[in-house]
């Protein structure tokens, strides 16, 4: 499984688009070096040689259409024929995923497999390795830009603009993700990640996400309802009509808390909770200082144990 950790990185594609784009652009690169460096070459043999040694004219058709053409009209062929096989994206048997970009998080949504209500998580997309997927990318807010390197070009999301990006990951691993347009204050720390799993485990991993929050009598739940943390956040189970914030049905299992933040964990939990401006200054969540010590701990285990 690729995880180098978390990789970020264009130089190591693990999507068909991404590797396509990935050649192409060391193509070009190799080939612009070329006409870069025949440039240099008739500009040595002009500086060495006396004047008038050259007529102008063969400078203009050696230098100036011989070589460009000899190198660009390749490129030109090569980088038409590759980029035609970067085909429009369609969601035609293909598993639907519909990313939201928001300030400054992801909303994701899978399609239940036994119907019913969405299965919602926060800055993590998991996916079946070696079966293509559509993600459908939107944003409600203003304009963010969709960037997984390693598995293919930027793709912008635009306020009522729907968009999309087809994905096929060859074999499981795990990559990072940003926000590519600046979106405000805390567009830098905009992250998700992308896990790639075998199919099997894929299907069992929805199958949990579709079930309701686990572990409801610990005393944190208590503490979740009397802060009416309800009024911003969903627990399926618990509480299921909000989406101010991210769904937090299955919050424990993540990697990470805050798009990518801080490393998920019972003190990250609870430090985020207690003041999450410390580390994400301008975040939307309001500072939960004023909680007793006992009931701040309560609350981070009850999160932590939502798997």
């Amino acid at each position: 499984m690729i995880d180098l950790p978390s990789l970020q990185s264009i130089l190591h594609p693990a999507a068909i688009d991404a590797r396509t784009i990935a050649e192409l652009t060391w193509i070009l690169i190799i080939g612009a070096t070329l006409l870069l460096a025949g440039v240099c070459f008739l500009l040595w043999r002009a500086v060495r040689r006396k004047a008038g040694a050259v007529k102008p004219l063969h400078w203009i058709v050696g230098g100036g259409i011989a070589l460009p053409l000899l190198v660009l009209t390749p490129l030109l062929a090569y980088s038409t024929w590759r980029s035609a096989e970067l085909t429009m994206p369609a969601s035609q048997d293909a598993l639907a995923i519909s990313v939201t970009a928001k300030m400054w998080w992801w909303e994701v949504r899978y399609p239940n497999p036994r119907g019913g209500q969405d299965i919602v998580l926060a800055n993590e997309i998991h996916l079946p390795a070696g079966r293509p997927v559509y993600l459908s990318l939107v944003s409600n807010d203003v304009i963010h830009s969709f960037w997984v390197p390693a598995l293919g070009g930027k793709v912008d999301m635009v306020p009522g603009r729907p968009h999309g990006m087809r994905v096929q990951v060859d074999q499981p691993g795990r990559w990072r993700g940003q926000c590519a347009e600046y979106c405000g204050e805390q567009h830098a720390r905009m992250a998700l990640f992308v896990v790639a799993e075998a199919p099997a485990a894929f299907d069992a991993w929805l199958a949990g996400q579709a079930q309701p929050a686990r572990g409801q009598q610990l005393p944190g739940r208590e503490v979740f309802l009397a802060q009416h943390c309800g009024a911003c956040h969903t627990v399926r189970g618990v509480v299921a009509s909000a989406n101010l914030g991210p769904d937090l049905t299955h919050v424990g299992s993540r990697s990470h808390l805050g798009a990518g933040t801080l490393p998920n964990g019972s003190a990250a939990m609870a430090a985020w909770i207690a003041n999450p401006h410390a580390v994400k200054p301008g975040v939307r969540m309001p500072a939960s200082s004023d909680m007793d010590p006992a009931s701040l701990q309560a609350l981070a285990a009850w999160l932590e144990q939502l798997k």
